[in-house]
């Protein structure tokens, strides 16, 4: 728990994030911007428990790309991210690289049982909404 993944699991992780990445560029799925909202979320529960930095203004700007792509994809206008967005969500994954090349195992686990626990919020949340 106190080493980092090994090498070729990390690069499995990453090259998934990276491919997501290039895919909303030119025009992805919905999946693809999930993929990259799961490490937007994992980069900062990582960078919180101290592997990694990430500014402030650098979480703002991928949050807004990655909000306007959500929008975008979820009203028909397509999954993809503008350039400016593309810079903004590519900062954050090679942060969230590093974190996955250099970060312990507890870190990396932490992270995801946070994510799969707000992923879990959000399911009973629209359950109660549907049955409401």
């Amino acid at each position: 728990m106190l080493l980092p993944i090994p090498r070729a699991i990390a690069n499995e992780l990453a090259l998934q994030v990276h491919l997501a990445l290039a895919a909303l560029r030119r025009g992805g799925t919905g999946d693809d911007a999930r993929a990259l909202l799961h490490a937007h979320v994992l980069a900062q529960s990582i960078a919180e428990a101290g592997y990694g930095t990430l500014e402030p203004e650098q979480v703002r700007a991928a949050d807004a790309a990655l909000i306007a792509c959500f929008e975008s994809g979820n009203t028909g206008g397509g999954w993809q991210l503008d350039d400016a967005g593309f810079e903004a969500v590519a900062q954050l994954v090679n942060v969230y690289d590093r974190q996955l090349q250099g970060a312990p195992l507890w870190a990396l686990t932490e992270a995801s049982e946070r994510l799969e626990r707000m992923g879990a919020g959000d399911a009973s949340q629209h359950a109660l909404r549907k049955s409401a």
